[in-house]
């Protein structure tokens, strides 16, 4: 297939600034453009140029940083290029969904998430919907952000797949390996940590990843070891070195700390293994709801005990006291104090738990597995139905599943499906329902032929309206509806006052469908209950079985044409009383005329 990968407005791919999405491209990219022809749209790097082939697979970058500055970009990109691509698959963004599929309206879309992107806070509702209805699927990087998904977007659960990272086991070995042992006694040596037991901290260094909590975990620890030493590799944002407030503060924490503290900074991405590899317990503070953190991934692969938070994904890589060990209340150092205390005190179980990580990773933390997962949700969609037909499949789904059938021949916007009602609708015989007593004046059926008498203009009335609700132009019919129904719902909604400044009838040959509704369903209140519904073009009256849908044309010689009545000019309300004044004294006899048509 011809592919096209949109990443995000924050770091370039390939991964030169680091970035957990940018690494999980990378990773899957070699294998992946063996079997289809791949572009990578991004954001620009200093280092980086505009436009450029790499390893077979061809570059694009634009302007990021902000999010709508890179949408219009990606958009741009989208109009002005010549290729047409079977599938997009944009990364962790989807508010660039529907700009993406206003362009790509026939292309397949697969969104990747790594992240909480559709909380509320992120993107409004609305948007968030009509992404979940655009796109195609949804790959999460952990099952914790498909449940997130799935809780704002009940809908999306269909199209949610999880597929967790993967790790280079090439790069990232274990001490215990003869790479891995070179590589310790080297590291350790230059900072000299050879007789230390290391403890690492990977990651940002900001609140949310709580790096403070761990660091004022340290003087309670080294009551007991002492023998330790702890390295903070991480900073501020990918490549980025600067100094933020809470920076300065755990800085400051870790200058009091009695035992050694190698702070690193940023890390260029091809050399982070070097510090798994020299440590002996990897530690993950993270306070928030943590994705899951792709270190969790490294940590396994280099062989090392883990102790990380039970917030959001991390515990899904977790086999508690086999790998690693979780963390309930993330905030209390008392509780790292324990864990830690307790690997440094059982050395022989914490190499066994490294040891274990490790097969973890070889056996499903792969780039390989990763490239396979992907490749299928690729084959999957490559077998799909065009986005369009899918829609159409889609709606042709839930009118079958509503029992309704359209008659084609009636297609219109115009058209209006009142809900029936249960309790007016007791017979298929009855149209609408009876008058009371009081009301009944005459023996007149509902829908009773009028006579030569009653029809001498196109004014007349299916039946003789009450003297007291034949005094304005707004009734429909003269059964009057009790007033709780006197609604949207009501059986003959009167029409708004502005539509009603005559008296028009419907012509009696206006053209008509069907809609059959095979049974009612009781779930729904009012579920058999007639209703007729008037609006500037058309009349409904629907039952339990069928309804019938008739324009209400005010021009006898124009069937669905609209009304010619929206030019003429409206009265003044003086002149609209006159006129009502004179019609009550000039037609109280006259009879309105609505013809309805109804099959039942």
């Amino acid at each position: 297939m011809n592919v096209l990968i949109i990443c995000t407005e924050k770091l370039p791919v390939p991964a030169i600034r680091g970035g957990a999405i940018q690494t999980y491209i990378d990773g899957s990219l070699p294998a992946l453009k063996k079997n289809h022809n791949i572009t990578v749209l991004g954001r620009s790097d200093q280092d980086l140029s505009q436009e450029e082939t790499r390893d077979g697979v061809r570059y694009f970058r634009v302007e990021g940083g902000l999010l709508e500055l890179y949408r219009e970009n990606v958009a741009q990109f989208l109009k002005d290029t010549s290729e047409k691509y079977d599938l997009i698959h944009i990364f962790n963004r989807p508010r660039l969904i529907n700009a993406v599929r206003d362009l790509a309206p026939t292309s397949k879309i697969v969104l990747s998430m790594h992240n909480d992107m559709f909380k509320p806070e992120k993107i409004d509702h609305e948007e968030g919907a009509s992404a979940v209805k655009k796109v195609d699927k949804i790959i999460t990087i952990s099952n914790y952000i498909a449940e997130t998904i799935q809780g704002f977007f009940p809908e999306a659960e269909p199209k949610l797949q999880t597929i967790y990272s993967g790790v280079d086991l090439d790069r990232f070995v274990p001490a215990y390996s003869t790479k891995g042992q070179n590589i310790s006694t080297r590291m350790r040596k230059e900072h000299n940590l050879t007789s230390k037991k290391v403890i690492l901290y990977a990651g940002r260094i900001s609140p949310n990843k709580g790096l403070d909590v761990l660091i004022r975990a340290i003087p309670d620890l080294v009551k007991k070891h002492k023998n330790v030493a702890l390295v903070i590799m991480g900073s501020k944002w990918f490549s980025d070195d600067s100094i933020t407030d809470y920076i300065a503060y755990v800085r400051a924490l870790a200058e009091r700390l009695p035992i050694p503290v190698i702070q690193t900074g940023f890390v260029a991405p091809d050399q982070i293994q070097d510090w798994f590899v020299a440590s002996d317990i990897f530690v993950c503070t993270s306070q928030w709801q943590e994705p899951l953190a792709r270190v969790h991934y490294e940590a396994m692969a280099a062989g090392l005990p883990i102790i990380t938070t039970n917030r959001g994904g991390n515990s899904e890589v977790i086999e508690p006291s086999k790998n690693g060990i979780l963390v309930e209340q993330p905030a209390d150092t008392d509780e790292f104090v324990k864990h830690l205390s307790y690997l440094l005190s059982n050395p022989s179980l914490a190499k066994s738990m490294g040891r274990h990580g490790r097969n973890l990773a070889e056996k499903h933390y792969t780039w390989d597995r990763v490239v396979n997962d992907i490749s299928a949700v690729w084959e999957e969609m490559e077998h799909a139905p065009a986005h369009d037909e899918q829609l159409e499949e889609t709606e042709a789904l839930k009118a079958a599943a509503a029992d309704i059938e359209i008659d084609p021949e009636a297609e219109t916007e115009d058209s209006v499906l009142s809900e029936p009602s249960a309790a007016e609708a007791e017979t298929e015989d009855s149209v609408l329902s009876e008058p009371p007593a009081a009301e009944a004046e005459t023996e007149e059926a509902v829908l009773p032929e009028p006579s030569a008498a009653e029809a001498e203009t196109e004014d007349s009335v299916l039946s003789e309206p009450l003297a007291a609700e034949a005094e304005t132009e707004d009734s429909l019919l003269s059964e009057p509806l009790a007033a709780e129904t006197e609604t949207e719902d009501s059986l003959l909604s009167k029409p708004p006052a502005a539509e009603a400044e005559t008296e028009e009838a419907v012509p009696a040959e206006a053209p008509a469908f069907d809609i059959e509704i095979n049974e009612a369903d009781p779930s729904e209140p009012n579920a058999n209950e007639i209703k007729a519904v008037e609006t500037s073009q058309l009349v409904t009256i629907q039952t339990g079985g069928k309804v019938k849908i008739v324009w209400n044309s005010r021009n006898s010689n124009d069937k669905g044409s609209l009304s010619e009545d929206k030019k003429q000019k409206k009265t003044s309300k003086k002149d609209k009383k006159q006129q009502k004044g004179k019609e009550k004294n000039k037609n109280r006899s006259k009879k309105k005329s609505l013809n309805v048509s109804m099959m039942l």
